[in-house]
């Protein structure tokens, strides 16, 4: 194994659990079970702060989402190259 393959693997590890986390923080459609995740944030912060903070890990599941599928690209074409 390279040091690329170690450093892509690790990257890859660390997106997935920070975009699980992201999924999961957000409200959703449904507000039984990830407010409970969630911690109620419009209860806490208001109604404009919960659907702010909504936004924002939308925004940011999204993006982490295409940083995601560009990593696992770019490794399957490393890891095909290489043998």
């Amino acid at each position: 194994m390279s040091a690329l393959e170690i450093v892509l693997g690790i990257v890859i590890l660390v997106l997935s659990a920070v975009l699980v986390v992201c999924v999961l923080m957000q409200s959703g459609k449904d507000k039984r079970l990830s407010g409970s995740i969630a911690g109620g944030a419009e209860t806490f912060f208001g109604k404009t702060k919960g659907k702010t903070t909504d936004k924002i890990f939308s925004r940011m599941t999204t993006i982490l989402s295409f940083v995601f599928v560009a990593t696992m690209v770019v490794m399957y074409i490393f890891i095909a190259n290489a043998y």
